[in-house]
């Protein structure tokens, strides 16, 4: 336990930068168009474990339940020819059309990927979040004659599928990376006699 501030100074090394990180969008209508710049901000994704309550004599057993995945937020400013905006706008048209009930993307075409890395202040990534994404709200942009020496910036909002922490960024493999301070980690699986995935609920972890 440190008891000076040179002990806490030795192990506390800083902490890691809110404002380093780097972020991209893809999926249908951003074809070409990187969003990597234009990103003002976001957030490493959420998900939560919910709980089963399970009676017994008068005690709750508490027992996890499914897994689900919060929306995700991206804050992007507005480039001067509003490519990235139209892009969006395109998303969520292809997905659902403004005039009628229709949609031009199929099931598994209205769906998109969203990166998110955190930076070491090296410059080195620590993780990056890989997450299946479509857009639910692309949020209105404020204007007003007295808004001078300022960028317009809007927000996006996806429903998310599932997301995927990968340390060290997106390599191959099971989110391993080389290097004698990385994090490994693995999740086991096998197919039963009907061919179908099974979890074996086998994660291991090394430092």
């Amino acid at each position: 336990m440190a008891t000076t501030i040179n002990d806490f100074s030795k192990s506390f090394k800083g902490g890691v930068r809110a404002n380093l990180f780097t972020c991209n969008v893809s999926g249908p209508g951003l074809a070409d168009r990187s969003t990597e710049f234009h990103c003002k901000g976001t957030s490493i994704p959420a998900s939560t474990i919910g709980n089963i309550d399970v009676p017994f004599l008068g005690r709750q057993l508490k027992v996890p339940g499914d897994r689900t995945y919060a929306d995700w937020t991206v804050t992007m400013f507005n480039d001067e020819n509003m490519s990235l905006h139209a892009g969006f706008e395109k998303w969520m048209f292809d997905i659902q059309n403004h005039g009628m009930n229709h949609q031009a993307l199929g099931p598994n075409e209205v769906y998109g990927r969203g990166t998110v890395t955190q930076l070491a202040r090296t410059g080195k990534a620590l993780v990056t979040y890989d997450i299946e994404i479509y857009p639910t709200e692309v949020a209105a942009i404020d204007l007003a004659w007295d808004s001078n020496d300022a960028v317009e910036e809007y927000a996006v909002t996806f429903a998310v599928n599932w997301w995927v922490p990968k340390v060290g960024g997106l390599g191959t493999g099971a989110g391993n990376t080389s290097g004698d301070d990385a994090v490994k980690w693995s999740i086991g699986g096998s197919l039963d006699s009907d061919g179908n995935a099974a979890a074996t609920g086998r994660v291991s972890i090394s430092l």
